[in-house]
């Protein structure tokens, strides 16, 4: 049974079999991949329904705090945030919106360049932030961290260092 077209380096028109598409399916590349995705979202799930019951803040929020924090009372460039979140532009201004209008950052153009608009944590925008990095930090233990062996967490840390850092994109 053919069910599907082919890819890049079959003649135009043939299909690859049920059988070459389990093949392929089966691949390792595929299962670990989808794995790594499946462990991600879990994550990224565990961690926002603890933030947003216990601190009111969207996990997407806390990382855009955690940004703020790091930039230790500078202000970070709106377009920095963005591609630090991988949102666009559109979504990291509504983002910001809703923020600022809970009270959690305030907006100031730059003094360097009136073209940016630099976006910085408010008082009650810190208190948020440290509140919900120990959510995080309790999740983050629980389901990365306590189901890896103490002596193979340097090894899974810096094998996603690697992937994170691979420069090619």
């Amino acid at each position: 049974m053919e069910i599907a077209p082919a890819a890049a380096g079959r003649p135009s028109g043939e299909h690859r079999t049920a059988a070459e598409l389990a093949a392929a399916a089966d691949r390792p590349a595929v299962h670990e991949l989808a794995l790594l995705l499946r462990a991600a979202a879990r994550l990224d799930r565990a961690v926002d329904t603890a933030m947003r019951a216990e601190c009111g803040l969207s996990h997407t929020m806390f990382e855009v705090l955690l940004m703020l924090a790091r930039a230790r009372g500078e202000g970070v460039p709106q377009r920095e945030l963005a591609e630090g979140l991988t949102l666009t532009s559109g979504g990291t201004t509504r983002l910001v919106d809703r923020m600022e209008q809970a009270g959690l950052v305030r907006r100031t153009p730059s003094p360097a360049d009136r073209r940016i608009t630099l976006v910085g944590a408010t008082p009650e925008g810190a208190v948020a932030f440290g509140r919900a990095s120990e959510v995080h930090a309790r999740i983050v233990d629980r389901l990365l961290l306590a189901p890896v062996a103490p002596d193979d967490r340097p090894h899974l840390l810096a094998a996603l260092r690697a992937v994170v850092e691979n420069p090619e994109r």
